[in-house]
């Protein structure tokens, strides 16, 4: 007989070496390092069981899909992100920090589906039968089609799913997961990899859509080898604040729809709820002539969401100013400082910068880019910006103002969300379609913009 092997293997990017070292090589992490015994597996092991399970090639175009439709969870701001339901088959990672809600709208979405009459299966790792009892009842999620079990055996799984047969699988979490085959502790890279690989293949030969739940380190990546990611359909992301009311759920990968889209939920006592129109909900609070804030709108996918910009620029007292940004592309307003600086003649090296996105929304589109100088300008000029003002466009190294994406769509929405006037680059003007009670203000430059708006 063989002995098994050892080797420590990174838990944060999978990398394997025969020895113990303190520093990762591959993704420069510290003390990542764990001792993992790599049994031989038996001859015709999980390689045999892939290759049975495949067909024959066929013609691509031989392939039927017009029966094919997508699975509803009826959560608009979910079925929205997954790109209009669940695909047959498809394997989901959901991510996100601890008491975000993860678990919540994993429940939430299967008492949806089974309220259509459909079973779905909830598997729990951390929480016990009478737990998930305990916290259904406080959602208001009880149904007798939603099948609940406490379980962290792969092999256990598997064979429920055989027996039950649900329409949808949830499995919360992947880390908590183990199979018998390995000798690693659950959560290691081994693990995940090897429980990832398997309900993969389940999902993708029963058809059954599967969820799994994901933990996430330090910096907001989710926990394992990014093997993790690569080999599910979609990815997502559940982004905010504990401590404030309102979720972003967010696509970073989907192979069956667009990856721009995001759902926006507030957080209640019974639950996760949707939130229809995040633009009024992101400048309820928006203070009236207050220099520094102004509003812009960014794209997320095919919905145009207006949101708040806030900038404080104040006489520092150091050698260095500090530049302190949320929800921006940190490099972005840099580049647009510099230009104001050469420009606009505003010396704004002198000054410390924040600048914040209200509603901790991030917002990486160059649309907002004109936002970020206007913002910027207002504080430092201490002026505020005219009451139903918006401002939109792009800015080059060179000052000029060049077009952007979906106007009309925007404009559709400043309109519906009571603002009268709008600042749009002057390429766009020629284009956009005109709204009757909106005044449309075509740009050049951001010189333009700044003698408009001062």
């Amino acid at each position: 007989m063989k002995s098994s092997k050892t080797v420590f293997t990174c838990q944060n990017c999978g990398y394997q070496t025969p020895k113990w070292m303190g520093k990762c090589p591959d993704c420069n992490s510290w003390h990542t390092f764990l001792e993992e015994t790599l049994a031989a597996r038996p001859a015709g092991g999980t390689a045999r069981s892939i290759s049975s399970s495949q067909s024959q090639p066929i013609p691509i175009d031989s392939i039927d899909i017009e029966q094919e439709t997508r699975l509803l969870t009826e959560i608009r701001e979910l079925d929205r992100v997954l790109g209009g339901g669940l695909v047959s088959g498809t394997l989901v990672l959901v991510g996100g920090d601890p008491g975000i809600g993860k678990s919540t709208l994993m429940l939430q979405a299967l008492h949806a589906i089974s309220m259509k009459g459909l079973k779905v299966l909830y598997v729990s790792g951390e929480e016990s039968v009478r737990q998930l009892r305990l916290r259904s009842k406080r959602l208001d999620t009880i149904s007798s089609d939603l099948l609940v079990v406490s379980e962290i055996n792969l092999e256990a799984i598997l064979a429920m799913v055989d027996k039950v047969k649900p329409q949808v699988l949830v499995v919360d979490s992947i880390q908590t997961t183990y199979s018998s085959d390995l000798s690693s502790a659950p959560g290691s890279v081994s693990q995940v990899r090897e429980s990832a690989t398997r309900l993969m293949l389940m999902a993708k030969k029963t058809g059954v859509p599967t969820f799994l739940v994901g933990h996430v380190t330090k910096d907001g990546a989710i926990a394992g080898p990014r093997l993790l990611e690569h080999m599910v359909d979609t990815v997502l992301y559940f982004e905010g604040d504990r401590n404030h009311v309102f979720r972003i759920l967010r696509a970073v990968k989907n192979r069956f729809g667009s990856t721009n889209e995001i759902g926006v939920f507030e957080m209640k006592e019974k639950g996760l709820e949707e939130v229809a129109n995040p633009s009024a909900v992101f400048l309820s609070e928006r203070p009236e002539k207050a220099p520094g804030s102004v509003v812009t709108a960014s794209m997320e996918g095919t919905r145009p969401i207006l949101v708040e910009l806030q900038a404080l620029a104040s006489s520092t007292s150091f050698g260095t100013p500090r530049r302190t940004i949320l929800g921006l592309d940190q490099n972005r307003v840099a580049l647009l400082v510099a230009v104001m600086e050469k420009k606009l003649g505003m010396h704004l090296m002198g000054h410390d910068l924040f600048m914040n996105v209200a509603g901790r929304v991030k917002v990486d589109e160059p649309a907002v880019d004109m936002g970020i100088v206007s913002a910027i300008a207002s504080s430092f000029l201490d002026r505020p910006i005219q009451d139903g003002t918006v401002v939109l466009g792009e800015v080059g190294l060179t000052g000029e103002v060049r077009a952007i994406g979906q106007v009309d769509t925007r404009i559709s929405e400043i309109k519906k969300m009571g603002f009268n006037r709008c600042l749009i680059p002057e390429s766009n003007l020629k284009r956009a379609k005109k709204e009757k009670g909106m005044e449309l203000i075509g740009i050049k430059a951001v010189s333009d913009a700044v003698e408009i708006l001062f």
